[in-house]
């Protein structure tokens, strides 16, 4: 079990940067859980537009930041093979559910379990909560690659 992997380990493992590098650190690794944070801050880009006058996060960023903390468990099961031409991608969501605003001053815990895994797909039960409530659930899947 991995524990605390700071913004510059985050840096290595995802491709993403500012302003879409919505993970900040990693609290728990392990092959099929994975726990991170998001600190919402008044400075991100998207408040600028989401609204102006009443900031909430997009319910699409939510799902995204679940996406990217998902990806720790293929860099933990993969550690001894990952290298720059190792990518996750997204490949499909279900049963996707927003229960909560997010808002600046907020800090989003997204958690991701393995439900299953075939080869270098995998299906995951990802949840994002704000003190201890549901903000956003769904169900993500994805594929690891190799060379691209």
């Amino acid at each position: 079990m991995v524990k605390n992997m700071d913004i510059n380990f985050i840096k290595k493992v995802l491709p993403h940067r500012y302003p879409f590098l919505l993970v900040d650190r990693i609290l728990i690794c392990e092959d099929e859980y994975v726990k991170a944070l998001k600190n919402v801050t008044a400075n991100e880009e998207f408040f600028s537009g989401h609204f102006p006058t009443n900031p909430v996060m997009p319910g699409v960023l939510m799902i995204e930041a679940l996406a990217q903390t998902s990806c720790f468990m293929a860099y933990n099961q993969q550690k001894d093979n990952w290298g720059d031409d190792v990518s996750v991608l997204f490949m499909g969501i279900s049963e996707a559910k927003f229960r909560r605003v997010v808002v600046p001053g907020d800090q989003l815990i997204m958690e991701a379990k393995l439900v299953k895994k075939r080869k270098d797909f995998w299906w995951m039960d990802c949840t994002a909560t704000v003190d201890g409530e549901i903000a956003c659930a769904a169900q993500l899947s994805a594929v690891l690659r190799r060379g691209q």
